[in-house]
């Protein structure tokens, strides 16, 4: 097959999703690797470094024309228009949140395989599991903006000059994201606490060194695939009301908590943000335009708060760390790719769980369960359930 690599369409987006050392993986398997030109500028990997590792640099036509198409976000309204019946599209697609993006894909014949809906259980598809390879460095990242943006030293240290106490962490959800947020902070000298709806976690914080909050006023929320269930909104109300007694006690929060295709839970409300002291910092990684986990606070922007409370709406920070968060995504991608690959040609088998769990659409109808009632519910929506 050939297969391309296409240049992101998001401005803020400067990841590629496949980098030059993954360019031989793929042609050891057959395949022809095409790169649109200019495609991994943003991660600092130049046309020749493709060309150099076998790959062809091609404009953005010819790579469009390719079987199999790999991105990291969404193709843009340009790219949706060239796309063809038999084609096959790879990337972080997130179509939970707009199952209308789905049916437009399926208008057009392509196989939409969504990186982000990845069975993270199942053991075979960890290789593949592109949200806990970015949710990594979000984490890492968190914390170190969390360290540039306070105004006092995270570690404990002695001088001449007097003592300064080690600065107050707070991470809110522990997962992926999170114990990567509290490894950093540690790492960086801070005394961490965290919190999850899971107690299960607990065991995890505290090999890291954190000291895991327990509230009283919010039973288990675990839910399926390693998530947490959304809270009703009583539970919400009690958990907000607990929290911002902790909060208020912290330097710096570090917000994780996200529900796949739903508004995130808001757990730092303007009460807290009030009870918090002058300088502290809060870094929001749940901040989309669903909203965020801390009230206020503005995808991809800082905002600072009448009474001093600097709020960071961290939305994309793997791109931050273009380089390294391509090189992860890549060997993700790479082996979801070749997972679909039989004797050169790409398959769909929507018997295998971890396929049905990432194609979104295929002959032209949306096959994924998660979108059948969106898909059903919209004026000539085409779906076929594959459960």
């Amino acid at each position: 097959m050939r297969v391309a690599v296409i240049k992101e369409a998001a401005p803020a987006e400067r990841r590629v999703a496949l980098v030059p050392e993954a360019v031989a993986k793929l042609q050891a398997a057959g395949h022809e690797v095409l790169v649109q030109a200019g495609a991994g500028a943003g991660a600092f990997f130049p046309d020749e470094a493709y060309s150099a590792a076998g790959a062809s640099v091609v404009p953005a036509d010819k790579a469009l024309a390719a079987d199999v198409l790999l991105m990291v976000g969404r193709p843009d309204a340009t790219v949706i228009a060239r796309l063809r019946s038999g084609q096959a599209i790879f990337g972080l697609l997130a179509p939970l949140s707009d199952p209308e993006f789905a049916q437009r894909l399926a208008a057009t014949g392509v196989t939409a395989v969504s990186l982000d809906l990845i069975p993270r259980t199942l053991p075979r598809a960890q290789p593949m599991d592109a949200l806990t390879s970015q949710a990594n460095i979000a984490g890492y990242k968190a914390a170190l903006l969390a360290a540039a943006a306070f105004a006092r030293f995270f570690p404990l240290l002695i001088t001449a000059a007097g003592t300064a106490r080690p600065a107050k962490v707070l991470v809110l959800g522990t997962g992926v994201a999170g114990l990567q947020a509290i490894g950093t902070a540690r790492r960086l000298g801070a005394v961490v606490s965290a919190y999850d709806v899971r107690p299960e976690t607990k065991t995890e914080v505290t090999s890291l060194g954190a000291t895991f909050i327990e509230l009283t006023s919010v039973g288990p929320a675990a839910g399926e695939g390693g998530y947490a269930r959304a809270l009703t909104d009583d539970e919400r109300a009690a958990q907000q009301a607990e929290l911002t007694d902790h909060i208020a006690r912290h330097d710096v929060v570090i917000t994780t908590a996200q529900v796949p295709g739903r508004r995130p839970p808001l757990l730092v409300t303007g009460e807290a943000l009030k009870a918090m002291a002058p300088g502290s910092v809060l870094v929001d990684m749940g901040a989309s335009a669903l909203g965020g986990n801390v009230e206020g606070s503005v995808p991809g922007e800082t905002t600072v708060t009448d009474n001093g409370i600097t709020i960071i709406g961290a939305d994309n920070l793997p791109s931050t760390m273009a380089a390294a968060a391509s090189a992860m995504y890549a060997r993700n991608i790479s082996s979801l790719l070749l997972y679909m690959t039989a004797d050169g040609a790409f398959t769909v088998d929507l018997e295998d769980e971890l396929v049905a769990g990432v194609v979104i659409t295929h002959d032209a109808q949306v096959v994924h369960p998660a979108l059948a009632e969106a898909a059903i519910a919209s004026p000539g929506g085409s779906v076929h359930a594959a459960h």
